[in-house]
């Protein structure tokens, strides 16, 4: 199977990258136009694979995104390119409108005229898989509640707006048109080779180099974490094995207030970095203003993903943090050459500051 990925520079995208081209035969074209989150870096190990082709383009360039398919007429599509920072969305929400709900729109046109031109047993074959996310449905009140495939949506900020726009296309390209998609939305990924103004990876480098680590609000906020390996496995599942028509959520089943995450970073560091200057690391926690219309807790119920594709996440939240606090340890040149460049560890999200 050719599979054409958008996106997959980035964090999660390079992720399904590796998992398809070390797990499988098939062949992966990756499509992503390089902003500051895209890291070919994040792909050496399968990059010299003959099954790995990279075309750097834009899926808000209708022509280029044709031309794409015209060359390598792929058997399949997963979109995971998109702006997906929370805090950038609320400096700069005009990104997040253009690549999140323009680019999807061009990619569904150039996927569409495409579809139609297939003879009848590859458009029967073909699946487009649009990647989303939790933050789509609001926040949660509730302490039993769950987001399930039904929650109703009701996104906080231009992020998950936008976000929440892309799912209402590729559904409505569905209904319309109907193009066989593929819609999930996963909780909170984490793992390595995630670009750093990300809860996690922000914590972890913060924590490394003596730097304070910014807690918004009292930290109280909760999160459902998902190992980024755990949910690439999910996506191809998806993919491979998915109902067209159908929406799956994919969680961790891993609840955890935002305090407890940075301070279980801070107790591997002390563990893991002993020779660090600063111990314990807890000392570094400072709590700073909340972020505007900052979610509560959000919580994913997986149970159709176990029940009908067979999937469970393979990593705890312990083991799967373990295994990214060593790898942040041991790549430091990965994460150096990321900060040398114009990104640097400071907070975004608040226009007062």
């Amino acid at each position: 199977m050719r599979i054409l990925l958008t996106g997959g520079a980035g964090f999660i995208g390079s992720a399904v990258v590796r998992h398809i081209i070390e797990n499988t035969d098939d062949t992966v074209i990756n499509v992503d136009k390089l902003t500051y989150a895209g890291n070919l870096e994040s792909l050496s190990s399968v990059s010299e694979s003959s099954r790995y082709h990279f075309a750097q383009a834009d899926i808000c360039n209708a022509e280029a995104m044709s031309a794409l398919f015209a060359k390598y007429r792929p058997d399949a599509v997963m979109h995971l390119a998109a702006e997906s920072h929370v805090d950038r969305s609320i400096d700069g929400p005009a990104a997040f409108i253009e690549t999140n709900i323009v680019g999807t729109y061009t990619l569904l046109e150039a996927v569409r005229e495409y579809w139609t031109g297939l003879d009848e047993a590859a458009r029967t074959a073909f699946r487009f898989h649009h990647i989303s996310t939790d933050e789509v449905y609001g926040d949660l009140e509730n302490p039993e509640d769950l987001f399930t495939e039904d929650t109703p949506y009701a996104p906080s900020s231009p992020y998950s707006a936008s976000k929440a726009s892309s799912d209402h296309l590729v559904r409505a390209w569905r209904r319309t048109y109907g193009l066989p998609v593929l819609v999930t939305n996963c909780s909170n990924n984490y793992g390595p080779y995630h670009f750093p103004e990300k809860l996690i990876p922000h914590i972890i480098l913060n924590a490394i180099q003596g730097k304070a680590l910014p807690v918004y609000g009292d930290g109280s906020q909760i999160r459902d974490w998902l190992h980024v390996e755990d949910h690439a496995r999910a996506l191809y599942r998806v993919l491979t094995r998915g109902q067209i028509g159908e929406t799956y959520n994919i969680g961790g089943h891993n609840e955890k207030q935002n305090i407890e995450v940075v301070r279980s970073i801070c107790s591997l560091l002390d563990e893991l970095h002993p020779q660090s200057p600063v111990t314990p690391h807890e000392s570094l926690i400072e709590f700073v203003s909340d972020r505007p219309g900052h979610d509560k807790r959000y919580a994913i119920d997986a149970s159709k993903m176990q029940k009908e594709l067979d999937w469970v996440p393979e990593e705890t939240f312990e083991s799967g943090l373990r295994k990214t606090v060593s790898w942040y340890l041991e790549n430091r040149d990965w994460w150096q050459r990321v900060l040398s460049g114009d990104y640097q560890l400071t907070r975004l999200g608040d226009s007062n500051e």
